[in-house]
C-alpha cells in the first residue's frame, strides 16, 4: 500500500525535513514536496493534493502548522503532526483540526509508517461513509424530484428500496425508528420529524409522539387504540392528535 502513497512534509528544521523525506522515500512512500511554513504548505496541498500531510506544528512565519491544518483540511486531505511540543494547549489546538495522527518527535521509521497507514485507511473509511450518506439522502429527499412514493433505507450494508404503500407504521425509538412494513422491520438512525418529511403527508400522519401510520392501512380505533391492517400492533392516539386524526378519517 505505501508505494502508492503520496505525501507532503511540512517542517520547518531542514535537517528534520531531509531526514523525514528520507524516511518515507526508504519505506516506499511518495513525497511529493517539502516546506518550511503555513502559507507554502496551503499552496503546495492545494496543488498536489497529496494523501495525507505531515505537518509540523511549530513553522516558520506568523502561521503555525495548526493554521495551516485548518485549511487543509477542508481539501479532505488527512494531517498527521509531527511535533516536539506535547504540552496540553498545544494539544487542544491541534484537536479542533481534527487531525488523523499526532507523532512526538524524535520517532523511529516504524512508529511513522504505522501512524501513516492507520491515518490512510482511517480517512479512507470516513470517505466512504460520507458518501454512502451522501448519496442515501439525496435519495431519501428526492432532490432529483421523483415523488415521495418510494424511500431507500440501510438494511444489512445494503440500500433496500420501499415502496410507501407497503408501510404499516413507523416508530420512534430514541435515536433510532423502526420502519414497519407487512413482512419486514427496518431499523434506521433518524428523526420522526425528518421522517415525516420523507413521505406524502396525504397517505401518513403522526398520531402520536411516537408513532406515524399510514392512513389506508387503519381498520378501526379501539379504546384510544388504531388497529391496522393484518392484526398489526394497536398503536396508541395522541391526545393532541386525535382531533385531526377524526377529521382525516372523514367520521359521521
Amino acid at each position: 500500500m505505501s508505494n502508492s502513497i503520496s505525501i507532503l512534509v511540512v517542517e520547518d528544521e531542514s535537517i528534520v525535513s531531509k531526514d523525514i523525506q528520507n524516511s518515507l522515500k526508504k519505506i516506499g512512500y511518495n513525497v511529493v514536496g517539502a516546506c518550511n511554513n503555513a502559507n507554502e504548505a496551503i499552496e503546495l496541498a492545494r496543488e498536489h493534493h497529496p494523501d495525507l500531510v505531515l505537518m509540523d506544528i511549530m513553522l516558520k512565519g506568523n502561521l503555525t502548522g495548526i493554521d495551516a491544518a485548518d485549511q487543509i483540511k477542508e481539501l479532505n486531505i488527512p494531517i498527521v503532526f509531527l511535533t516536539a511540543y506535547a504540552d496540553e494547549a498545544t494539544l487542544a489546538k491541534a484537536k479542533i483540526t481534527e487531525p488523523y495522527g499526532y507523532i512526538l518527535k524524535p520517532f523511529k521509521e516504524k512508529d511513522l509508517n504505522i501512524s501513516i497507514e492507520m491515518a490512510i485507511h482511517r480517512h479512507k473509511k470516513v470517505s466512504e461513509l460520507k458518501k454512502e450518506r451522501d448519496f442515501l439522502y439525496s435519495i431519501v429527499e428526492n432532490k432529483e424530484g421523483s415523488a415521495k412514493d418510494v424511500i431507500f433505507v440501510k438494511s444489512n450494508n445494503r440500500l433496500v428500496k420501499i415502496n410507501t404503500k407497503d408501510i404499516f407504521f413507523i416508530e420512534a425509538l430514541k435515536d433510532y425508528v423502526t420502519i414497519n412494513t407487512e413482512l419486514m422491520r427496518y431499523t434506521i438512525h433518524s428523526t420522526m420529524k425528518d421522517i415525516e418529511k420523507k413521505v406524502s403527508p396525504g397517505e401518513f400522519m403522526r398520531v402520536h409522539r411516537s408513532f406515524i401510520v399510514r392512513i389506508d392501512k387503519i381498520v378501526a380505533i379501539e379504546n384510544q387504540n388504531l388497529i391496522l391492517e393484518k392484526d398489526k400492533k394497536p398503536i396508541p392516539i395522541g391526545g393532541s392528535y386525535k382531533d385531526e386524526l377524526l377529521q382525516r378519517l372523514n367520521m359521521v
